[in-house]
């Protein structure tokens, strides 16, 4: 894990520990799916990573795009995983930093149909990631 910032300025941590939202976005026979988490160590992330990987036909998933950010001790460390979906981590972790979020991960599950999606699986991860982000906050 990176360290980004030398003070903490607060941030948003998510209400809930685990929250997951299936099959939210289908493009040309590809499916995603999303997932969020409240962590505050590495051991958080790898627990989440886990159970989201648990969940039903989670295990067939092409992709498990995911992006952190943990508040400790003044500083905000973020780290993020394409898991082979080139620059989807980066995303991810973009759509948490502009929500000014802290302890939490968002892994974003793809199921590849088969068809390239070429820029348009970018936006349906930043979409994903926002879905969860909106229903987590009541939007």
């Amino acid at each position: 894990m990176s360290k980004t910032q030398a003070m903490d300025l607060g941030g948003i941590e998510p209400q809930q520990d685990f929250i997951h939202y299936e099959k939210i976005i289908s493009d040309r026979r590809s499916v995603y799916s999303v997932s969020m988490g409240r962590v505050h160590k590495q051991e958080d992330i790898k627990n989440f990573l886990k159970k989201t990987k648990k969940l039903k036909n989670h295990h067939k998933a092409t992709h498990h795009s995911w992006a952190v950010r943990i508040s400790n001790d003044g500083a905000v460390y973020e780290s993020k995983n394409d898991d082979g979906e080139t620059g989807a981590g980066q995303i991810i972790l973009r759509v948490l930093q502009n929500n000014n979020m802290v302890n939490i991960v968002i892994c974003v599950t793809r199921w590849y149909g088969g068809i390239k999606l070429e820029s348009d699986r970018f936006k349906h991860v930043q979409d994903a990631a926002v879905y969860i982000l909106n229903s987590e906050k009541g939007a």
